[in-house]
């Protein structure tokens, strides 16, 4: 059986990447694909109850040392469940945040690299994604939308100046690995977003393709 495709999303807060997920999700059922849609942190009965400890505004404060960890903990306990499986299977995985999140926000706030390398390779057992799609977004605008939505996630209550930080962080990331991401503006209205993405995704997948 062809293993399945792994296609992560990453971005600031209220980037539009859950609503990319889901239009993702409908465009390659439409297919005839299997496809899973899942997110991080969370994805899995233990995972998500991680993501409840690590988002919730009561742990405001927490050192981005436990972030990590907790965060890996999560991943792993998700890839195991949810994702590994579903790529043996043939499935196309979807996913809201991966690796990179951890890079931008925990790597950006003072945790080695080296470290968060060593700690997502031991949660996925060294595999990485097959594509990864940035929505890019000034994070003003992001947060503006973020709170709009009025979720519980601590994260969104951090100065401007952290936010950016984090948006620099993922930039380096895709510049540093151009073969595997993809960066999308997230001010376009959503449709557009959906066919920028679409054709990034059609663009990767002639070259997997090609490469057997």
């Amino acid at each position: 059986m062809t293993r399945g495709r792994l296609i992560t999303l990453e971005g600031g807060e209220g980037a539009g990447k859950s609503t990319l997920a889901a239009r993702l999700c409908a465009a390659l059922a439409a297919e005839g694909l299997a496809v899973v849609q899942t997110r991080e942190p969370g994805g899995s009965p233990l995972a998500e109850a991680l993501r409840g400890i690590v988002l919730h505004s009561w742990n405001e404060g927490m050192a981005p040392q436990t972030e990590a960890l907790i965060i890996s903990a999560a991943r792993a306990a998700h890839w195991r469940a949810t994702i590994a499986p579903a790529l043996a299977a043939g499935q196309w995985v979807i996913c809201d945040r991966f690796i990179d999140s951890t890079t931008a926000y925990q790597g950006s706030a003072g945790v080695p690299q080296g470290l968060l390398d060593a700690l997502a390779q031991l949660a996925t057992d060294g595999q990485r994604p097959d594509l990864t799609l940035l929505v890019d977004l000034d994070p003003a605008v992001g947060l503006a939308r973020a709170r709009q939505r009025g979720d519980d996630n601590r994260f969104e209550a951090a100065d401007l100046a952290r936010h950016q930080a984090i948006r620099d962080a993922f930039r380096v990331a895709a510049a540093a690995e151009p073969q595997r991401f993809r960066v999308l503006d997230g001010s376009l209205p959503p449709e557009a977003v959906l066919t920028a993405a679409l054709a990034a995704l059609a663009d990767a997948r002639q070259g997997w393709t090609a490469h057997g």
